[in-house]
């Protein structure tokens, strides 16, 4: 069977991008690696999400694939390992070896943070170890908390913490940011940050409750325990956009228009795994629903078909 839509990716934008795709009429189908959530299922609470005050990471993506269910929207769960044109089809390859032909694709694969792997930074995800301050700031106002990292985003993310938190304790492998000029101008004239320069991370400390306090070591070894209840990690993110080739930037992710379009006809993308400016729920989905309206006015040109506004039905 021929297939009208093929969603690659199960988080927010992917499960939004479904039920616009099922909404507007098109045979669709969702294609998801590991499971329903992504990212933002390791979320511990999320208070940023209109129409939610307080909700964690798992619950509100129950309400999404609720949703998503209500509709029909059918899940498969493969891994995609190339996306190949034939003629006006695009051939999904996946690693069972199960090839899906549809007429468009919308990636929302997503991107995942990198890693530095030391003791505790895995075990403590969504318990105070965090990859996102405007997500998880909040919770630690008031209170000490370390930023990772040497760049833009560890640079802003950490000027944003201070904004809000008693302490912020950053800590930098060399002896000076690679961020830009008026970021780092910025960050030094924060007075509640202190600098930990050509410091190294050991080991977070925590337990049952979570994290309370990052281990350190100077480039001479003395160790140091920090007292933080929040350790941010931003040492940059790796997009899942390793199965399909299109246009990308230097990263790795793809570059859409306006609406969505990648470099491949009928191939749209949406969310975390494409170039921009902010990497939120609230920006997945928006992506999504441009995705899905634009794919659906793509199937209609393919059809000979009128475009009708899959938005207002």
């Amino acid at each position: 069977m021929t297939l009208d839509c093929v969603i690659i990716g199960g988080g927010p934008g992917g499960i939004c991008a479904g039920i616009y795709a099922i909404r507007a009429g098109m045979k669709t189908l969702l294609v998801e690696k590991l499971g329903i959530g992504g990212q933002i299922a390791v979320s511990d609470l999320i208070e940023n999400y209109p129409g939610f005050a307080s909700v964690s990471g798992p619950e509100l993506m129950g309400h999404f694939q609720n949703h998503a269910e209500s509709v029909g929207l059918e899940v498969r769960y493969e891994d995609v390992t190339a996306i190949e044109m034939d003629g006006d089809m695009r051939i999904i390859r996946t690693a069972s070896g199960e090839d899906i032909k549809t007429k468009t694709v919308i990636i929302c694969s997503g991107a995942k943070p990198k890693r530095l792997g030391f003791p505790g930074e895995e075990e403590f995800v969504g318990r105070g170890v965090s990859n996102c301050a405007t997500c998880d700031g909040a919770f630690y106002r008031g209170k000490p908390v370390v930023v990772i990292g040497g760049g833009d985003t560890a640079v802003k993310e950490s000027i944003y913490l201070s904004r809000m938190v008693e302490k912020v304790y950053h800590v930098h492998r060399r002896d000076r940011f690679r961020a830009e000029k008026v970021l780092i101008d910025r960050i030094m004239a924060r007075p509640n940050i202190e600098f930990l320069w050509k410091h190294t991370s050991k080991e977070v400390l925590g337990d049952e409750g979570g994290v309370t306090g990052l281990k350190v070591a100077d480039e001479n070894g003395a160790e140091r325990d920090l007292e933080a209840h929040g350790v941010f990690v931003f040492v940059g993110i790796d997009p899942n956009t390793g199965f399909v080739e299109c246009q990308k930037d230097g990263q790795g992710f793809i570059i859409t228009n306006e609406k969505m379009e990648t470099s491949i006809p009928g191939v749209f993308a949406a969310g975390d795994c494409r170039v921009t400016p902010l990497r939120q729920v609230a920006t997945a989905v928006g992506d999504a629903s441009i995705a899905a309206t634009m794919a659906e006015e793509y199937v209609s040109a393919l059809e000979g078909r009128s475009y009708e506004n899959a938005s207002k039905a």
